[in-house]
């Protein structure tokens, strides 16, 4: 059975800069990831918020830039690789990737989280006919289209920004009578002519023909009247849920299903450490990211150490 120091489960800014750290430490360091290395943020348009790109840069660029790094110093990436499970067996992991059996001495959690859905009629049924959570990915597909963003944090206005490229019109449904977005990137949106905000509804159901997405039943959440809101597409930005079933039966999780850890990384099974949107930290940035995956890699490095000593 191969053997190997520290398993990186996720390639996303965590698991690249976990990657970086344990690698350049000289440690035998495999990153699984399930598709390409980058993670969410290649589908992300522009990232002006982390330190060093004053001008900033694409997504992909930055997530390209991270794993040639971790790649240089030794960190080895196997992609398109799904992890089917992991055990432990004695002191250290077995790893199940497809049919292949790896042990691993240490384990980083790095799978990050996925879009939240609506859980409403149409949602299912029209999803890549109309229905979308990434506007980077499908956004140029409503060139001169009429589109809704469901939310109202930083993520859902960023979108509906960059959507105002292609469609004609952006409609903002948000169940609050404010924002939770960043007060910067408010001010951006309400300067843009081609928004229009929809405060207090909630999606009731998603409409379409032939196929097709024709419009948004919304409820409202005070005394006003429901609406049909007719559209050519919708984007839904409204949460993420942690991707945490590996280790559901391992370690702790909070009542969201987020990993819960230390200030290190250290989740409540010894040798297993979490870092990036999977574990239950409030802020989950590309730079909060990057350093959870640091303080990860920092803590399983002196734990393999202190395993060594102890032989």
């Amino acid at each position: 059975m191969e053997t190997v120091d520290i398993a990186i489960i996720g390639g996303g800014p965590a698991g690249l800069t976990a990657a970086l750290y344990a690698a350049r430490a000289r440690a035998k360091t495999v990153v699984f990831e399930t598709g390409l290395p980058g993670g969410q943020i290649v589908t992300t348009d522009w990232v002006e918020n982390y330190p060093g790109f004053p001008e900033g840069l694409s997504g992909a660029e930055l997530a390209d830039l991270m794993h040639k790094q971790a790649e240089r110093f030794g960190a080895e990436f196997r992609t398109f690789a799904q992890v089917e499970r992991v055990e432990p067996v004695d002191l250290d992991f077995k790893l199940t990737v497809e049919g292949e059996d790896i042990l691993a001495r240490v384990v980083i959690l790095a799978t990050g989280a996925v879009p939240k859905k609506l859980g409403v009629p149409g949602e299912a049924e029209f999803t890549g006919r109309g229905v979308s959570w990434c506007a980077t990915c499908d956004g140029a597909l409503f060139r001169d289209k009429t589109v809704a963003i469901i939310g109202g944090g930083d993520a859902a206005i960023e979108e509906a920004i960059f959507l105002t490229k292609f469609a004609s019109r952006v409609h903002i449904v948000h169940r609050r009578d404010e924002l939770r977005a960043t007060k910067c990137i408010q001010e951006r949106c309400f300067e843009n002519e081609k928004i229009e905000l929809h405060w207090s509804r909630v999606v009731k159901e998603v409409k379409g023909e032939n196929g097709k997405v024709t419009g948004i039943e919304l409820a409202a959440t005070n005394d006003d009247p429901d609406e049909f809101l007719p559209l050519d597409g919708i984007f839904i930005f409204v949460g993420i849920d942690a991707t945490s079933g590996l280790v559901s039966d391992l370690c702790d999780l909070d009542e969201r299903g987020f990993v819960q850890t230390d200030h290190n990384g250290l989740t409540s099974y010894p040798g297993l450490y979490a870092a990036g949107d999977v574990t239950d930290s409030e802020l989950k940035q590309v730079v909060t990211a990057a350093a959870k995956g640091a303080s990860a890699a920092f803590e399983a490095l002196r734990y393999l150490d202190n395993r060594l000593c102890s032989i």
